[in-house]
């Protein structure tokens, strides 16, 4: 009787054994990106694999596409009614794009000031874990991602239409997008999420616009869909996707996302607004810039005058930029 009970024991151990490397093979293969590159793979593989004739479509124009190679794909301009504006070849492949761009994740810290998106990808553990983050990606038509920058959302009069039916339209000028209405509420919560899990600041006129999407487009399916794909594959929820959390005027971030071990860096790297002024002039243009706006991180060095607030700044003789949200 002895012999079988060794073959048993031994059996339980194999399985033990196999379950163990199965667990640890499985967290590995769905563990959060740690870097851009490797966040639009394992965004393809676990939320966007089948998204490519969904109703929604590319995330600004509502295209239907196809996967090409890990993680790019084609764009079927036809289903869509896409017109090029510029760019033919962007405007026949799909991006990944950072709805809150990475501009405005990087800027106001210390890597950004020192050698601008490369130098914080490369050296701040902290920045590459925001730029990684699959609740802030989705796929958008290569010319429209290009053209959208790092401007602002808004609303533009007059909606000129430059891409065919594509409802997305652009004020170069003004360094300000207007987004199609579909997707407005989901830009809204994406915005609240990572300005709440990064501690990012957000101005109130910006908060306004946001909060305003947030309630004339609420969450839709798909949203519900994605976000579920995205906190079983990478670990947690868009609070503001679920419910429960909720943005107010003037919220309080929680700064979840810079708890981890990866945040070591935070001591050494501290964000630009610790250390100099959050209202940016322009010694030039006598324009005054705050740190949510586009042209912040613009001005050079010789001309930048630090002001505490915008009643400094206002009081030296600045004006406020006219594209500031």
């Amino acid at each position: 009787m002895a012999k079988p009970t060794v073959i048993y024991m031994f059996s339980l151990y194999l399985r033990s054994i196999f379950t163990i490397f199965f667990w640890l093979f499985a967290t590995d293969a769905i563990s959060s990106p740690i870097s851009f590159s490797q966040a639009k793979v394992l965004s393809k593989q676990h939320v966007y694999f089948d998204q490519t004739s969904s109703e929604l479509g590319t995330f600004y124009c509502g295209c239907d596409w196809r996967w090409v190679g890990q993680s790019g794909g084609r764009v079927n301009k036809k289903s869509c009614d896409y017109k090029t504006r510029k760019q033919e070849a962007r405007s026949n492949r799909t991006e990944w794009e950072h709805v809150v761009p990475a501009w405005v994740m990087g800027h106001q810290r210390q890597c950004w000031q020192d050698g601008g998106r490369k130098n914080c990808s490369a050296n701040d553990p902290t920045f590459r874990v925001m730029e990684a983050d699959p609740h802030n990606l989705v796929v958008s038509v290569g010319e429209p991602n290009a053209d959208r920058s790092n401007y602002s959302f808004g609303m533009i009069q007059g909606e000129p239409r430059a891409y065919g039916s594509c409802d997305f339209e652009v004020d170069f000028k003004s360094r300000v997008v207007e987004p199609r209405p579909e997707v407005r509420g989901q830009i809204a919560r994406i915005y609240f999420y990572i300005h709440d899990r990064y501690d990012l600041n957000m101005s109130k006129s910006q908060q306004q616009l946001l909060m305003a999407w947030n309630k004339t487009n609420p969450v839709t399916d798909w949203e519900k869909k994605r976000d579920a794909r995205i906190a079983n594959a990478f670990g947690h929820s868009n609070p503001f996707v679920t419910g429960d959390q909720v943005w107010r005027m003037d919220h309080v971030n929680s700064g979840q996302g810079l708890k981890g071990k990866h945040n070591s860096y935070l001591s050494e790297s501290r964000t630009v607004n610790e250390t100099k002024g959050v209202v940016r002039g322009n010694k030039n243009s006598r324009i005054y810039h705050l740190s949510s706006c586009p042209s912040y991180g613009a001005v050079k060095t010789s001309n930048i005058a630090d002001f505490k607030n915008e009643e400094e700044a206002q009081k030296a003789g600045y004006r406020k930029a006219k594209n500031c949200p």
